[in-house]
């Protein structure tokens, strides 16, 4: 495991040092929550466009549940396993760079998580009907996933999990969606 341990360390230091101050403020954009609200009405379009409302409304109570159970369950794991984050790692101290800094603890990533829930849960309701767009939110979910390591905030470990994590929620949930969606149309 410590063999694991240190080559996460390498691939971070390697991934992080790739920055430079004037792209600083551009990762820091990427990784805030509030940037993307413009594209999560995209997202929201795209559902809306694609099923009846009433199935559009437990859509969308399916990403609020399966988006928090993604959140806490990365929560969870931060204060289980204690895994210092990259900028309080006493070893680290002077061969990264810190953009930013979060809590004391990182693993797993919960911003891997949520994206990457949303990636898949989109991806399974979504993917058959607008091709391209499982390959948008893979690309999109990465990006907001590798501003974590640039900002000096998550080791690639704890983004691979996180990604890992979110994706099966976000197929559970979409599954479960897809079965109240389904019950719902026979219902009727």
């Amino acid at each position: 495991m410590e063999e694991v341990v240190l080559e996460d360390k390498e691939i971070f230091l390697y991934l992080n040092t790739l920055g430079s101050q004037p792209f600083d403020q551009f990762w820091i954009l990427i990784s805030k929550t509030f940037i993307w609200i413009p594209l999560y009405a995209i997202f929201c379009y795209f559902l809306y466009k694609n099923f009846k409302l009433k199935s559009f409304i437990f859509i969308l109570i399916f990403v609020a549940i399966g988006t928090t159970v993604s959140d806490q369950m990365a929560g969870v794991f931060k204060h289980g396993i204690q895994r210092l984050r990259p900028c309080h790692d006493p070893s680290l101290q002077g061969l990264m760079r810190i953009v930013k800094c979060g809590g004391q603890h990182g693993f797993y990533s919960a911003h891997a998580s949520n994206t990457f829930f949303l990636a898949s849960y989109l991806t399974v309701l979504l993917g058959k009907k607008i091709k391209w767009l499982p390959y948008f939110v893979f690309f999109w979910a990465a990006v907001v996933s590798y501003s974590r390591i640039y900002l000096g905030v998550h080791f690639p470990g704890d983004i691979l999990v996180g990604a890992f994590a979110g994706s099966l929620v976000g197929v559970v949930f979409a599954l479960l969606a897809k079965k109240v969606i389904n019950k719902q149309t026979i219902s009727q």
